[in-house]
């Protein structure tokens, strides 16, 4: 594994794999790696011959008060992680290699973008998709991979690739998670024992609300008040409890396959998310 923190060196180490006839498959992340982030590689490496891993906390995608100077970073370990699946260049640039150019233009992730995660944290995915487009532009993938966890996220980077024209495949990775159900994620080293248990009531509601779409439930109001029980249950409260079609995100009354349920919960002092997507799997 080659590691590269400079933009003409990763521009000429892919260009010499495309000269070689090599498939570029790309995993961008924000580091602190875990087994979640390590699906994503091992999708993108069954699908290309050369995988490329960025490693880059945007700050673009983080407001004021926001946990960007606390975000968990840890290099050493995520080279080892990395070179453990067999990634052939992983990117490591500086917000200064990134945003040399500036920071004032930003791709504009519309309507989508305002609503559920973009309602509680404004702006958000305009930082999201403007380093992604980055990104794209840097390596040009065949293939990138991205996690179902972040499921808004996946809705806009679908959009924009097809708006703007990116000649990619996007391939949406399942969410992982761990023996109990607590979906994976960087954020999860935040959470005190005590409060790591009372998380669990994320997937419990979630598992909570497929059973009863399974036992033939389909209003989203019912739906949505079995989590909200689950939640209860602990003390919790979500920040949203998003039961929407899958293009637009915009909420249903009434909920067939296909049907995003996507939640955020303040467990302690850490911000989780969580989702579903009816008949398409079990949380």
């Amino acid at each position: 594994m080659d590691e590269i923190t400079t933009i003409p060196a990763l521009r000429e180490r892919l260009a010499a794999a495309r000269a070689q006839g090599r498939r570029i498959g790309f995993v961008p992340t924000m580091g602190f790696l875990h087994e979640g982030h390590l699906a994503l590689v091992d999708d993108a490496r069954a699908h290309s011959d050369c995988v490329v891993t960025s490693i880059f906390v945007n700050p673009l995608q983080f407001a004021p008060g926001e946990d960007f100077a606390r975000y968990p970073r840890d290099l050493i370990r995520d080279r080892a992680l990395a070179a453990s699946r067999d990634v052939d260049l992983l990117f490591v640039p500086s917000a200064e290699e990134m945003y040399a150019a500036g920071r004032d233009i930003r791709v504009n992730a519309g309507a989508i973008g305002d609503r559920w995660e973009g309602g509680v944290r404004p702006g958000h995915f305009d930082g999201v998709l403007t380093v992604v487009a980055r990104l794209f532009n840097l390596v040009q993938p065949d293939v990138a991979c991205f996690g179902q966890k972040d499921i808004q996220q996946v809705t806009l980077i679908r959009r924009m690739i097809a708006q703007l024209g990116f000649p990619l495949t996007l391939r949406v990775v399942p969410t992982l998670r761990d023996a109990d159900g607590l979906a994976m994620s960087s954020r999860n080293t935040y959470l005190a024992p005590d409060d790591r248990a009372r998380a669990l009531a994320l997937s419990r509601a979630l598992r909570g609300a497929d059973a009863a779409w399974a036992g033939g439930e389909r209003r989203a109001a019912r739906l949505a008040a079995v989590m909200e029980s689950a939640l209860s249950a602990e003390g919790l409260a979500a920040d949203y409890v998003a039961i929407v079609e899958p293009d637009t995100l915009k909420e249903v009354a009434d909920a067939p396959a296909g049907t995003i349920i996507a939640l955020a919960v303040r467990v302690g002092s850490t911000r989780l998310i969580d989702n579903i997507i009816l008949g398409m799997e079990r949380a």
